[in-house]
């Protein structure tokens, strides 16, 4: 059976409808950088999506190929991801999401180096004739948050990130949002499919102890 990440490490992907502290190791992803509404069509970020899965499905599909990557194993691509912020706005602004600045990724297993990596676009290049030039290999070491799951519309995530940061006061802690370390969120479900009111998001924020 297929190693599945999300059953594997559910304390990162599948965290209660309740705040929780959590330290986040060290992961590596795929990655591609970019700016503006999420929702418009045609948009950056919609098309930097299919930039992310190309990669992760020839990674996951090198197994049949002759580019063989040293101690793979058979897995499930992990869900999208993104991290979010917004130049001088503290916090998250959902009524202007023109102004959105983020990060869209999807984790690597940990066996993929960079020199794999490397392969992988050429090879997705070659055989999609498509520019993937914007994607990256990003390591990012997350560290200590607070995390928690969000079942509703994306434009609802206010009410439980107040959740949250009332949670982790309570427990004496201090958000720790900065240039580096940002506005975490994990797609659990295919906003393609699934209706607004029941979609399921993680929502994770940096946090310092006081």
């Amino acid at each position: 059976m297929a190693f599945d990440f999300k059953k594997e490490y559910k304390e990162f992907y599948l965290p209660k409808r309740k705040p929780a502290i959590v330290t986040v190791p060290p992961m590596n992803y795929i990655a591609v950088r970019g700016q503006g509404n999420p929702n418009a069509e045609g948009g950056a970020y919609k098309k930097s999506i299919g930039y992310l899965y190309a990669i992760a499905f020839t990674i996951k599909m090198s197994k049949k190929g002759n580019h063989q990557i040293d101690g793979y194993f058979d897995y499930v691509v992990p869900p999208l991801e993104g991290f979010w912020w917004q130049d001088g706005v503290q916090g998250i602004d959902y009524v202007h999401k023109e102004m959105f600045q983020w990060i869209s990724v999807i984790r690597l297993p940990d066996f993929v180096t960079k020199e794999d990596f490397g392969w992988a676009v050429e090879e997705a290049t070659k055989k999609k004739k498509t520019d993937f030039s914007k994607v990256e290999f990003m390591a990012y070491d997350e560290g200590l948050c607070v995390q928690c799951m969000h079942i509703g519309a994306y434009d609802d995530e206010p009410a439980t990130v107040a959740q949250m940061h009332a949670f982790l006061e309570q427990e004496g802690y201090a958000l720790d949002i900065s240039d580096t370390r940002l506005h975490h969120e994990i797609y659990l479900s295919d906003a393609r499919r699934v209706p607004p009111e029941n979609r399921k998001t993680v929502i994770r924020h940096p946090i310092k102890k006081v």
